[in-house]
């Protein structure tokens, strides 16, 4: 068997034609869809895109444990285990988070990858000075806060977290002068390398993985051309991830932006189809195309992805998959989710399944209805917990709004950026194993707001509310529905989850759900 895994981050699923998107034209997605097995109720695990990857190298969440970072000692990998097995593992991606402190080991999993510079504040080009007057004419601040960026200055030490990533960003577009030069398109130039070099052989697995459309939205004029606004301001393609304040001809903008890199992503996807066509790679390899998260453009008046309700265009994702020997042209209506595209991947390539993951393979899925998860649970460290079973979606927000009950497990404390600081170590612990951990004791940290994608530049969540929607009645999710019953049984289903992954206690006593019997129980032994 080989197999293609192209991932992209970011995309929403009711950007695509094949999900009932009518925004944006993409026809290669729709294409593949003919071709492939759509999962119509596929949703994330954990967020956002590291911990996503924890998810589908684990094939369980993690968010209950541990913010964002690297893979830890103990954990099972695909792309490991897959080579440990005899397959061929190699990884080809622009995603920059893959090479800082906090991504660590997620790459090095693979038997070899080729890394594509230059997305978000990945530097394309060095520029000690960038020339910060020209970008504040260029860049509206409120998206690209650049106050923190003196005249002449672009070191870290001395400019905001923010400022410099994306100044270095903007600095980035400058050296964009032709198509080939967008990171996206030399994703793909690597991987029709990698084919024409390896399509002969057999028992491998390539990982094409691209961060577009993640913001910057940044694409080549051609792609733009299609999704102009109007708009004649400054530079908007970055959102802050928080409450939408923006004009509508300043929307439409950002979201003429998005849509324009999707567009771009569908069409070089599409080049791979026309590469699956010509050398005929449908009759002996399966090709797997999804998303680690979805992003908010201003829906239920919210930018991004982090403290705000996991609603359906963050949570619910596009898969499709198409096998040698699976249908085509199909839908399934399962409840799937991230965590089964670990077992999905071994069992492709009849490698065992190690004990502790919690997904599912899909694989029979392919050639036949078989049931999903009948729940599944979500979140991010030190947000809410939403809990579906895909007719009804549950946003639990915890009493406590600062997350300072919650403490982080993990062998390798590091930030996004930059590994725990001395006095951060110092708080640490030596506490007894989970369940999943291979009875390897973790070090217990205290949570500081910077160890949080939610806590961050002093937010909190205050301003969002526990709500529950009717995803068949209300799938815009419009109208939150108040039904105690039903509260109550997904509450219990939030707890199950829970159980399952060896939550800590704080984590039931955050929520409010260590109570009674459950409360005893949850905390015996831990």
């Amino acid at each position: 068997m080989r197999t293609v895994f192209v991932l992209f981050d970011s995309l929403n699923r009711l950007a695509l034609g094949a999900y009932g998107g009518t925004a944006i034209a993409t026809p290669n997605f729709d294409r593949f869809a003919k071709r492939s097995v759509t999962f119509d109720t596929h949703y994330v695990g954990s967020l956002p895109c590291m911990p996503a990857r924890r998810d589908m190298h684990t094939g369980r969440l993690n968010f209950m444990h541990r913010h964002w970072g690297p893979l830890e000692p103990f954990d099972d990998s695909y792309a490991r285990i897959l080579s440990q097995n005899g397959t061929y593992t190699h990884l080809i991606s622009d995603h920059l988070h893959y090479f800082e402190d906090g991504g660590a080991g997620y790459a090095n999993a693979f038997d070899s990858w080729d890394y594509i510079r230059g997305q978000e504040y990945d530097p394309l080009k060095v520029l000690v000075s960038p020339p910060v007057e020209r970008l504040r004419e260029t860049y509206d601040e409120r998206h690209y806060p650049l106050d923190g960026l003196p005249d002449g200055t672009a070191t870290r030490g001395n400019t905001s977290k923010v400022a410099w990533k994306k100044s270095r960003a903007a600095i980035n577009a400058r050296f964009l002068e032709t198509e080939a030069d967008f990171p996206t398109a030399k994703c793909f130039s690597a991987a029709f390398e990698f084919l024409d070099l390896n399509r002969d052989a057999d028992d491998w697995f390539l990982q094409l993985e691209c961060f577009d459309p993640h913001e910057p939205f940044v694409a080549p004029e051609r792609f733009k051309d299609a999704y102009r606004s109007g708009y004649d301001g400054k530079i908007l393609d970055w959102p802050i991830y928080e409450k939408a304040t923006n004009s509508a001809e300043e929307i439409a903008e950002i979201r003429g932006n998005y849509a324009a890199l999707v567009a771009m992503c569908d069409e070089y996807f599409g080049k791979l189809l026309d590469y699956f066509d010509a050398h005929g790679l449908w009759d002996d390899t399966c090709l797997i195309l999804t998303t680690d998260h979805g992003f908010l453009l201003s829906e239920h008046d919210w930018w991004g992805k982090n403290r705000m309700p996991y609603y359906e265009e963050i949570a619910h994702i596009p898969l499709m998959i198409a096998h040698p020997d699976g249908d085509r042209d199909t839908r399934r209506a399962a409840l799937t989710q991230t965590p089964d595209l670990m077992p999905t991947m071994l069992d492709l390539h009849s490698c065992p399944v190690p004990p502790g993951v919690t997904g599912t393979s899909l694989v029979h899925s392919l050639t036949g209805d078989v049931p999903g998860h009948t729940s599944i649970a979500l979140g991010m460290f030190g947000g809410p917990v939403c809990v579906t079973d895909g007719r009804y979606s549950y946003f639990r927000y915890p009493d406590d709004q600062t997350g300072t009950d919650l403490s982080i497990y993990t062998l390798m404390p590091s930030h996004m950026t930059g590994p725990f600081d001395i006095g951060e170590l110092q708080s640490a612990e030596l506490v007894e194993p989970f369940d999943f951990t291979k009875g390897v004791p973790l070090l217990k940290l205290q949570l500081a707001s910077k160890n949080s994608q939610v806590g961050q530049d002093g937010q909190t969540l205050e301003d969002c509310e526990t709500a529950l929607y009717d995803l068949q009645n209300d799938p815009g999710q419009t109208c939150p529905i108040d039904d105690p019953a039903l509260m109550a049984r997904l509450t219990a289903l939030i707890a199950a989850h829970f159980r399952e992954h060896d939550a800590p206690p704080e984590i039931y006593d955050r929520f409010g759900l260590a109570t009674s019997e459950l409360h005893e129980t949850i905390h015996q032994g831990r």
